[in-house]
């Protein structure tokens, strides 16, 4: 896992240079621990920012796992500055960011679905013994 992330790391500042020539690499810091748990950034001259830091953490009684909670930043095509942060853990990769799609509202409940649930609350199922 520390490793993918070193390389995406790598991946985003060289995607950088591709795309916009004359960027530099403003910060490039990588600190890793003996136990596991890492912190890195990277900031480019372009706008591209990238940042994560990581613990191992105990998620049960014999099992560990690596929390990595991090954001990414870069500037769009069209000027706009784009703002990733999530968290990566036991439970998956969580992003958020204003540019991210959202799902629909809920649809209500219709009524008479309501007054089903009602009607079973109040006669509730009993089973006839012969």
């Amino acid at each position: 896992m520390k490793s993918f992330i070193a390389v995406i790391c790598a991946l985003a500042c060289v995607h950088a240079a591709v795309d916009d020539k004359n960027a530099e690499v403003l910060k490039n810091e990588y600190h890793l621990t003996p136990e596991g748990s890492f912190n890195y950034v990277a900031e480019g001259s372009n706008g591209i920012l990238s940042q994560a830091s990581a613990v191992v953490k105990q998620v049960g009684k014999d099992e560990v796992a690596l929390e990595v909670q991090g954001s990414n930043q870069y500037i769009s095509p069209d000027g706009q500055t784009i703002q990733l942060s999530y968290v990566a853990n036991e439970n998956g990769y969580q992003p958020q960011g204003a540019h991210l799609p959202t799902p629909p509202a809920p649809e209500p409940i219709p009524d008479y679905i309501l007054r089903s649930i009602e009607y079973i609350k109040a006669h509730p199922y009993e089973e006839k013994k012969l």
